[in-house]
């Protein structure tokens, strides 16, 4: 591991860099050495598979905290698999290095042969849930408009009666190659045919059905099942549910963004929950049994006497389920704040005045320099101050 470059510096940004300036310096490099963009460059591809690697770790919190404090020596042994970079059917807000690639160029590995079976391009909508339904799961109905193959021409694209032919200029590879001289002698570059744009075909009698597309678009109804415990700007990737492919490819992909909308006695912080809940100043001083709301209802706390103000408990097991194992859930801490009354009866005036000077806390008494009693329990306190005895 001694060999490795910083994670940090093979994607050029600070150690503090946030989720979104590791995305966009990867997909910068990632961009600039992808393979396809450079066939046959071995240092390209190298350089590539190293900031592929520095994204996988960085992107993800947990194996970034493991190497904020260990280092490369955090991996040892397990070894590091690009391909096994995969947050299933979900992943974060900032997506999986799949998505990136999508982004980058289109939806699968492109090829050099026109003619060879593609994966189609993914499809990105967005749902939003109320934060309830983030916490239990839920089933949306998404309405996309999607294409699919021309039913009049079957996806070629040619009216009915014809066929495409073969492009006469690049010979249906799609390439057309250009030589040219230089100050360094001949050199050579292939580009897209411009004759039949990389289709390696020509139609001659366009289909009037899809305007010599091959495809047709409609609106369609897609059930999204959104699992518990989902985060806000996390997505859904639903297989299969995309664009047609091309020459025979499969469909690209549906991904789904999450939006979760706020609640306002909650926060949450990954699978941990926060709030606040307001008690007096008697509870706080004697203690006793209190409703606490949390994202499964109320529940009964039993504040312990004598709690201060700004105490924060835990209610283990009710922050929120895992999405990959809904029996395993996060924290809901509760921070407990004393209210201070602004509006007291003259009984209750004469009663707090009462406990103070019982506590041992009255101005007056000190400056009178009357002999101290013996101190009384703050049971025994709180009794005699409120039964004016």
């Amino acid at each position: 591991m001694a060999d490795k470059r910083d994670y940090y510096e093979v994607l050029g940004v600070e150690r503090n860099a946030d989720e979104e300036t590791l995305k966009k310096a990867y997909r910068k490099l990632a961009k600039k050495y992808h393979p396809d963009a450079n066939p046959g460059d071995e240092a390209a591809a190298e350089k590539f598979k190293e900031a592929s690697e520095a994204y996988a770790i960085l992107s993800d919190p947990q194996k970034r905290q493991q190497y904020d404090q260990f280092g490369h020596a955090a991996f040892e042994g397990g070894g590091f698999d690009a391909g096994g970079f995969d947050f299933s059917d979900i992943f974060g807000g900032m997506g999986g290095m799949g998505d990136i690639f999508d982004d980058l160029f289109g939806g699968g590995r492109r090829s050099s042969n026109p003619n060879a079976p593609m994966q189609g391009a993914n499809v990105r909508a967005r749902v939003s849930i109320s934060f309830d339904e983030s916490i239990s799961g839920c089933v949306k109905n998404l309405e996309i408009v999607l294409k699919d193959e021309c039913t009049n021409c079957k996806g070629t694209g040619a009216k009915p009666g014809t066929s495409p032919k073969i492009c006469p200029k690049c010979r249906g590879t799609g390439q057309v190659t250009f030589r040219q001289q230089s100050l360094f002698g001949m050199m050579q570059s292939t580009q897209a045919c411009p004759d039949c744009r990389g289709t390696g075909k020509i139609i001659e009698q366009k289909c009037p059905n899809c305007a010599g597309t091959g495809y047709t678009s409609s609106k369609k109804t897609i059930e999204v099942t959104i699992p518990a415990g989902i985060d806000d700007g996390q997505s859904i990737r639903i297989r299969g549910k995309g664009e047609p492919g091309v020459n025979g490819g499969p469909r690209g992909d549906l991904l789904v963004e999450v939006r979760v909308a706020s609640n306002p006695n909650f926060i949450r912080q990954d699978m941990d929950i926060f709030s606040n809940v307001e008690i007096s100043f008697a509870q706080a001083a004697l203690g006793g049994d209190l409703r606490v709301k949390t994202v499964d209802g109320e529940v009964i706390y039993t504040v312990r006497p004598g709690t201060q103000s700004g105490t924060r408990v835990r209610l283990k097991g009710k922050g929120v389920p895992s999405v990959r194992n809904k029996d395993v859930r996060g924290d809901h801490y509760v921070t407990l704040t004393v209210v201070t009354p602004t509006r007291l009866s003259d009984d209750a005036k004469e009663a707090l005045r009462r406990f103070d000077e019982l506590s041992g806390n009255s101005l007056n008494q000190a400056a009178e320099g009357e002999p101290k009693k013996k101190k009384k329990t703050f049971r025994e306190k709180m009794k005699e101050a409120f039964d004016g005895d």
